[in-house]
């Protein structure tokens, strides 16, 4: 299954060049990696990111994140997944430009059937 983090420019060209990262502020802040599932993550870009552009939607697969992968509750009882390890570069299956278009943002064509 992929799930989906949305990084700024400048997180996603770190995470490029580093080859790993702890994540956003607020993934710091909260001690581990939020992501979102396909149903989730327009919710997700338009709570968080609202207006925001230079940003880029990253989808993981699933099994390779192992036990560090956690289900929790959080936004309207609904469970969110959580990774409680670094963000490794070799964990992003692809990455591709978030765009605002009319004031909200434009999702790849197809992401949610390439799970």
């Amino acid at each position: 299954m992929l799930i989906y983090k949305i990084f700024r420019s400048d997180e996603w060209q770190a995470l490029r060049r580093d080859g790993s990262t702890t994540g956003a502020p607020v993934d710091v802040a909260d001690g581990y990696v939020h992501f979102s599932t396909s149903e989730q993550a327009a919710e997700t870009a338009a709570k968080h990111f609202a207006g925001e552009a230079d940003l880029f939607l990253l989808a993981v697969e699933t099994n390779r994140l192992g036990d560090a992968l956690k289900w929790e509750v959080s936004r309207g009882g609904a469970e969110f997944p959580h990774l409680y390890r670094m963000l490794m570069r070799e964990d992003v299956v692809w990455a591709q430009p978030l765009p605002l278009l009319n004031g909200a943002h434009d999702f790849p064509a197809g992401f949610k059937e390439a799970e």
